[in-house]
Parts: structure tokens; C-alpha cells; sequence
């Protein structure tokens, strides 16, 4: 699978403010790939400078192997879909679709084949007549995508195309668009701040922190196998600890020691030696808890702690968890629910464990 977009050392200052700073990564043809971030590390003006709508202060964007860095905005093969809609209110739900293609002057019969294929790809071909304020926000959110993709654009941009919808509408909008994607076929870059939306959707994420890039990779190994300490606590909830590697077992395994925790044994994929500072991170959902204790198992990491939280949310219920003056966050799915059950209850003492493969270990620097 070739490349289609590369971003190739992209620098970008705002006055004093560096927005970007050397970010360079490559999508696939026909990817859905997200770029996520908090707030204002970067990621909509990464999005801009490849629209054309702002300019690099260094580095080069390749499309198909083209330089499009200094190509005028309607000259390049993307379109954009921006978190306000942009539809004209004075025309039909068809006239904003067909605006564009009027503009190039494409005869009458084409404009109507292209609209009525776009109105059936959306599933609005009832509502074609109606006026924006006559439809949702979400009908509006796919004919401003039906009015980016008529065009046929190599690349669809889509800057927080959610944000303005509430929740429900939002998880809706993303089964939509993930089936329009797989529908057209082109590469599709997703520009977001919400972790979910980014999972929920992507073949790959690319995320950015104070205008660089921490880690790119599919949702899987951003969750699973984080590569800094960013990443580990910004994407979905995690235990985080700073400890040192105070045994190398069998290569793969080191027994980590804390000041103010028992020690953990974790499978590593980095090579380590005694003395080694690291990060610990383990997913709350990881974590095993009861209030027996369980079957001994060298494998596992077993503890006892006390209930300090506890919140219902139906399908799980979340723990705070205390041990040695440490609040744990454990996460325990209801897979099946007795009435008869006991039930673990505040300042309950528990048992909770976790198998040495299910932390992650990653460097961090020795202090000055």
C-alpha cells in the first residue's frame, strides 16, 4: 500500500508560539486516520496546512508523491468538512450539495447523477428539498461530508466534525461515517481531541503534544503498548508508577521496585538492566479484584488493598482502590450479577491482582 499524504518535517510558528515542531509521518491510500490531541497541541493547524489554508514555516507536504506545500488551496485534491457545517442556508439540502460541481461548470445531467448518488450515500434523498434549518445537526453533518466528497477529492479532512453534536448523536455520526468511508474508498484524516471518537474509528492515530508527534500507530498499539508518558495517560484511564528495575528475570521479566508500593513483576521489551528507571503502567480493566484472595500463581502480581471509591455504571463498576497509601483505579466488568452475590462495598479490604504481561514498561530519564 503506497503513501499518498507525507508530512516531511512540518515547523510552524504563530509569533512567538511554535504550533509545530518537526512533525513527520506518512498515510496510507484510502486510511481512516485520525490526528488527536488535547487543545492546542497542533493537530487543526496540521490540518490546515495541508487544505492550503496556512503555510509552513518549514518542511514539505508530498500528496502522490507531488510537492503540494506551495499549491494554491483550489488547486489541491482534498476537501475539507468543518465542525460548523459552512452550508449556505439559502439553498436546498441539493443546491449545497451541487454547489461546487456547479462552479466547475459540470453539465446539468452530471450534477444530478452525482447528487442523487450522494444523496443515497448519505441516506437523505427524502429530505433534498429542505432547507438547513428544516434538518438536525447530524443530517447537516453528512450533506456538509456529501458536499466535500461530490467533488471526488483524494483526501476528505474532517476538523472535529463532531464537536457540535451531543453524545448519542456523536456515536451515531461515527457508525455513519466509518460506513461512508468504507464506501467511497478514499483516505479520510480525522482531526479530534476525543479519545473514543479516535479508537472508535481509525486504522491508525497520529498524536500530537505541544506541537510534536508522541506516537503513531493503529488504536490497538496506542492503548496497549504506549510510548511515552503522555500517551499512557492521555489515552483512556491507567495506573501510572515510577519505579526502578531492581531484577532482570529470564530476559523478559523484571522485578520493579517503588518507594511506597510492593513490588511488580512485568514482562519488558526493552533491554534492561539493574539500577534502570522506568514507567509502570497498567490498565484499570486489567486488574482483577475480590475479596478472596486468589490462587497463587508466579505470574501474577497479588495485593491487598481497601475500598476507598466505588461508582455503579451498569455494564461495570469503577474502584478506588488503596494500597500503602496508593489509590488504584480498578475497573470490574459485570459479565453476570447474582442477587445473592456478595458484594465488594466501601472500605471493604480486597484482594486484586494482575498478570505480569498486562503492564507496560517504558523508559524514563535519570534525573539531574
Amino acid at each position: 500500500m503506497k503513501n499518498e499524504v507525507i508530512f516531511n518535517n512540518i515547523t510552524k510558528h504563530f509569533k512567538q508560539t511554535e504550533a509545530l515542531s518537526n512533525v513527520s509521518f506518512s498515510i496510507r491510500e484510502g486510511e481512516f486516520f485520525s490526528i488527536l490531541g488535547p487543545s492546542g497541541c497542533g493537530k487543526t493547524t496540521l490540518l490546515r496546512i495541508l487544505a492550503g489554508f496556512e503555510s509552513p514555516d518549514e518542511g514539505a507536504i508530498l500528496l502522490n508523491n507531488q510537492d503540494i506545500t506551495n499549491l494554491p488551496t483550489n488547486k489541491r485534491p482534498v476537501n475539507t468538512v468543518f465542525q460548523n457545517y459552512a452550508l449556505f442556508p439559502h439553498l436546498t439540502i441539493e443546491e449545497n450539495i451541487a454547489f461546487g460541481l456547479r462552479i466547475k461548470k459540470i453539465s446539468e445531467d452530471q450534477i444530478q447523477r452525482d447528487i442523487d448518488q450522494m444523496l443515497e450515500l448519505i441516506q437523505m434523498a427524502p429530505h433534498r428539498h429542505k432547507y438547513p434549518h428544516q434538518i438536525s445537526g447530524g443530517q447537516k453533518q453528512r450533506v456538509a461530508i456529501a458536499r466535500a466528497l461530490v467533488n471526488k477529492p483524494k483526501v476528505l479532512l474532517l476538523d472535529e466534525p463532531l464537536a457540535a453534536l451531543d453524545l448519542k448523536l456523536r456515536q451515531k455520526m461515527l457508525i455513519d461515517l466509518d460506513i461512508i468511508h468504507d464506501e467511497v474508498g478514499i483516505t479520510f484524516i480525522f482531526v479530534t481531541h476525543d479519545q473514543e471518537e479516535a479508537m472508535a474509528v481509525s486504522d491508525r492515530i497520529a498524536i500530537l503534544n505541544n506541537g510534536r508527534l508522541e506516537q503513531i500507530g493503529t488504536p490497538t498499539e496506542i492503548y496497549e503498548t504506549p510510548k511515552s508518558r503522555f500517551v499512557a495517560r492521555f489515552i483512556g484511564d491507567t495506573n501510572f508508577f515510577d519505579g526502578i528495575v531492581e531484577q532482570v528475570i529470564d530476559k523478559e521479566y523484571s522485578l520493579l521496585h517503588f518507594d511506597d508500593f510492593p513490588p511488580v513483576k512485568c514482562f519488558h521489551d526493552l533491554p534492561l538492566t539493574k539500577g534502570d528507571l522506568v514507567h509502570l503502567s497498567v490498565r484499570p480493566e486489567k486488574i482483577q479484584i475480590s475479596k478472596e484472595p486468589p490462587q497463587e500463581n508466579p505470574m501474577f502480581n497479588c495485593m491487598k488493598g481497601t475500598i476507598d471509591d466505588k461508582v455503579y455504571k451498569g455494564d461495570h463498576t469503577h474502584f478506588g482502590v488503596v494500597v500503602n497509601n496508593r489509590k488504584l483505579s480498578v475497573t470490574k466488568q459485570h459479565n453476570r450479577f447474582l442477587l445473592d452475590q456478595t458484594q465488594i462495598d466501601w472500605e471493604d479490604e480486597v484482594w486484586i491482582s494482575w498478570h505480569a504481561n498486562d503492564g507496560f514498561i517504558f523508559s524514563r530519564e535519570k534525573h539531574a
